[in-house]
């Protein structure tokens, strides 16, 4: 698994538009919280149960990625934490380009327990949209 931080991202996902990029929050949070453009939603765990479904995750990638495992999959969450669990499973299925965004959407807390004010996607100034 290759490890980018969010601008380095963004490039990349500019550079090469066969990248499929999903967002592996879940979808409320993404609605509330906002979400970058074009990124597909494929939630590692769900409300209320919170139990990741590495199987079901796997097998929703792989049907965005049209079966195409050779495709390269940017996974972006709240801190960069959930996402290095998605991108394992995925490795483990046989993905052989998977890509963590470093510090996620909202990045590390500061020492006041607020995000998005030290690093992370918004952090940078990066587009995103909210529902």
């Amino acid at each position: 698994m290759k490890h980018l931080p969010p601008k380095e991202t963004w490039a990349l996902i500019q550079q090469r538009p066969e990248a499929l990029f999903v967002d592996v929050r879940m979808e409320i949070e993404s609605m509330y919280v906002g979400r970058p453009p074009g990124v597909h939603m494929i939630a590692w765990y769900e409300y209320p149960d919170l139990t990741p479904d590495p199987a079901r995750f796997v097998a929703e990638v792989e049907r965005e990625a049209n079966g195409n495992k050779t495709r390269p999959v940017v996974l972006l969450c709240r801190s960069g934490k959930r996402t290095l669990d998605a991108g394992q499973a995925l490795e483990a299925a046989g993905f052989t380009e998977v890509i963590n965004v470093l510090h996620g959407f909202e990045g590390e807390m500061d020492e006041h327990f607020h995000r998005s004010s030290v690093n992370g996607w918004r952090f940078d100034g990066l587009p995103w949209e909210q529902m």
